[in-house]
């Protein structure tokens, strides 16, 4: 058995927003090269729990941990080996595509010629080459979506943390992210985890889910591991809505049939 500290380690985290508490008693692990999805409806507790990981916010208590380092005490080294792709990403808008890449290269402190060579490969994978050179203020939604994934990748992160990475994606380029991501879990042996109320992309890209409802962690594991704890088989979908208290009723059920036929 490894003797390597998790991934992401999160230990009876809390966070409190005055008299609101957002996220509670979380308790979560996740490996080196797997795909885990963070399920849950608007106001969960995703983005938040997402904000602590990545060293935004401070909690109320408990403690994150990225590879063994607390995101608290020890916030360099964790975030060195952080990738980090937010849902309304900030970009420079006086900047070109590549300035904006070399820029955040010498922050990770690459060397030029690596992140040239990076440059060149995500920007070919992304189909930004021709923009490359164009200020950002120029870019469409989806164009600054994949420069953020771009960016985020370039210094090889042991951790990619991902807040709804489809918004504004066609489904072409969507397609491409979500292979891209599987290859960086299988290849390069980088964690990923994923937040989305998309149940289909996690569905097809997760070795494990979590389901978050009102702060509370509900679930934690593989899609048999939740049709055991449903009682049950059924879509992804229907096990989700089980676990938050809301079934599918008769005609959304016939509507769901007739969408797999």
């Amino acid at each position: 058995m490894s003797d390597s500290p998790p991934a992401i380690s999160i230990r009876n985290l809390r966070k409190e927003y005055g008299s609101k508490v957002a996220v509670q008693n979380l308790l979560l692990e996740v490996t080196p090269g797997e795909v885990f999805c963070y399920l849950g409806p608007n106001g969960a507790g995703k983005t938040t729990t997402i904000k602590v990981l990545t060293g935004l916010l401070r909690p109320t208590s408990g403690i994150a941990e990225i590879q063994g380092f607390d995101i608290q005490k020890c916030p360099v080294d964790a975030k060195k080996l952080i990738g980090y792709i937010p849902d309304h990403p900030y970009l420079y808008e006086k900047l070109t595509g590549a300035d904006f890449l070399y820029f955040i290269a010498d922050m990770f402190g690459i060397d030029r010629k690596t992140a040239t060579r990076r440059l060149d490969e995500y920007f070919e994978i992304f189909e930004l080459m021709e923009a490359k050179d164009q200020f950002i203020e120029n870019y469409s939604h989806g164009m600054r979506q994949k420069l953020v994934f771009a960016v985020s990748l370039m210094h090889d992160p042991k951790v990619l943390i991902v807040d709804e990475p489809m918004v504004g994606l066609d489904p072409r380029s969507a397609r491409t992210l979500k292979t891209l991501l599987r290859e960086k879990a299988l290849k390069n042996n980088t964690a990923i985890f994923l937040s989305t109320h998309i149940l289909s992309i996690a569905e097809e890209l997760a070795d494990r889910v979590g389901v978050l409802f009102r702060g509370e962690l509900l679930f934690a594991g593989d899609l048999d591991e939740m049709e055991t704890r449903v009682g049950r088989p059924g879509t992804l979908e229907e096990m989700f809505l089980n676990m938050t208290g809301e079934e599918l009723n008769e005609e959304e059920r016939k509507v769901e049939n007739l969408e797999t036929v």
